[in-house]
C-alpha cells in the first residue's frame, strides 16, 4: 500500500497508569477514515493451566523508543495512522496491558495492520512479563532468548 498523507505514528508510549482505549482511539480518529480496529491485551486469569494471579510488565530504558520504531516503520509501510500504548508495573487481572489502534479507510487493512502492530510489539520492544501465580510461585515470560 502507497503511503498517504495520514500515516503517521499519532502516539507511542509506555505507561504505569491504567490504559484508556478511547484516547487511543481518539489519536488515529479522522473523517477520511471508515474503519477504527482498537486492540485491548488484558491480563487474564490462568496461563498453561495454572492460575495467574497478576502480571508485573517491566521495560528497558529504551522500550519508548523500540515501540515508537515499530509504529513509524508500520505507519509508512501501510500509509495508515497508528498508535500503542504498553502498561507497565503490576496489573491485576483483567487490566489492560496495551492497547492498539489503526484507521484506515476500509476494514480490511485496518485490522491486517493492528494485527501486524501488536505481533512486531510483542517480538520487538524491549518489555518483559513476569507471571504471578495464585499458589505464590511466579515465572517470566519470554525473558530468554
Amino acid at each position: 500500500m502507497a503511503t498517504s498523507e495520514f500515516a503517521t505514528v499519532c502516539l507511542a508510549g509506555i505507561s504505569e497508569q491504567p490504559l484508556d482505549p478511547a484516547v487511543v482511539e481518539a489519536a488515529v480518529t479522522g473523517p477520511e477514515h471508515g474503519a477504527v480496529v482498537v486492540f485491548t491485551g488484558k491480563v487474564r486469569n490462568h496461563d498453561g493451566g495454572q492460575a495467574v494471579s497478576a502480571l508485573e510488565y517491566s521495560a528497558h530504558p529504551e522500550a519508548e523508543r523500540f515501540l515508537r520504531h515499530c509504529c513509524t516503520e508500520l505507519a509508512e509501510q501501510s500509509g495508515l495512522p497508528v498508535a500503542a500504548v504498553h502498561r507497565i508495573g503490576q496489573l491485576a487481572v483483567g487490566d489492560l496491558a496495551i492497547v492498539v489502534a489503526v484507521a484506515a479507510p476500509h476494514r480490511s487493512a485496518a485490522f491486517s495492520t493492528c494485527a501486524e502492530l501488536v505481533d512486531r510489539i510483542k517480538h520487538e520492544v524491549p518489555i518483559w512479563k513476569r507471571q504471578l501465580f495464585a499458589d505464590g510461585l511466579s515465572e517470566w515470560v519470554n525473558a530468554c532468548g
